[in-house]
């Protein structure tokens, strides 16, 4: 799924027990997935109906980061696509808990995405 980015999801039981960064990176090493550039890997748990729990592996950083805007955008859509979960979607990351909400039109169309939650300053620099 491309959000911004292009995502790869699957969905696992027991997310906190998988090892992202090695299973994410044989993903996204993949032959299939390297021929396209690669792409950000999302470990996803459907823990209730409203629910998702989610771990990602980003290219560029090359391992588990906190909190992925475009991958959680890229997970609540496929739980909406593949059971149903209405919107909105609440998302748990290590980084943080999050909602997406948007607007379902006919045949799995979907538009106006929100991305939901805290903003925070995790760091700063200076440029000399």
């Amino acid at each position: 799924m491309n959000t911004g980015s292009p995502h790869y999801i699957k969905f696992v039981e027991n997310v906190d027990e998988l090892d992202v960064f090695n299973e994410g990176k044989k993903i996204r090493y993949s032959p299939e997935w390297v021929q396209r550039g690669g792409a950000n890997v999302n470990f996803v748990e459907k823990l209730n109906d409203e629910t998702l729990k989610v771990r990602t592996y980003e290219r560029g950083v090359e391992d588990e980061t906190f909190s992925c805007g475009t991958g959680v955008t890229a997970a609540a859509i496929s739980a909406n696509i593949r059971f149903g979960i209405k919107t909105p979607i609440k998302i748990i990351t290590k980084g943080g808990n999050l909602s997406v909400s948007f607007d379902e039109i006919e045949d799995q169309k979907i538009e106006n995405i929100f991305l939901i939650g805290p903003a925070k300053r995790v760091f700063e620099g200076q440029f000399i």
